[in-house]
């Protein structure tokens, strides 16, 4: 079980229901009415990051705002503002992205599948 622990989190996490099977450390949006699923692509809809493994319909905490490391999809430079991305991961921002999606900028590095620390827009 990949448990996730926040770097530093002001305020109180929530807890929902998985919509689908989520990791630790995915970065998850709200996919329905107090439910979550880890991200499949640039949504205003993120939420934060799943503090637990949940299966399909089991309850799941979620922490915002602070800085959290996510797993980079691509890789990410320092200063680089960041934007949801498939497999509850982040991505650089590209041209033309709607800012309302902006997760954070990125305190960290990071390649292709390693984590990078974020500091939370939201």
């Amino acid at each position: 079980m990949a448990d996730y622990i926040p770097v530093f989190k002001p305020g109180c996490d929530i807890t929902l229901t998985a919509g689908a099977a989520i990791n630790g450390g995915e970065l998850v949006y709200v996919s329905a009415a107090n439910t979550v699923q880890k991200t499949s692509a640039a949504t205003a809809a993120w939420i934060g990051v799943a503090t637990t493994d949940a299966a399909s319909g089991a309850k799941v905490g979620i922490t915002s705002g602070g800085v959290q490391e996510v797993t980079a999809s691509g890789s990410v430079a320092v200063g680089d503002v960041l934007i949801p991305a498939a497999a509850g991961k982040v991505a650089a921002i590209g041209a033309g992205t709607n800012y309302a999606q902006v997760v954070g900028v990125a305190l960290t590095a990071a390649a292709d599948g390693a984590k990078t620390r974020v500091k939370f827009a939201r």
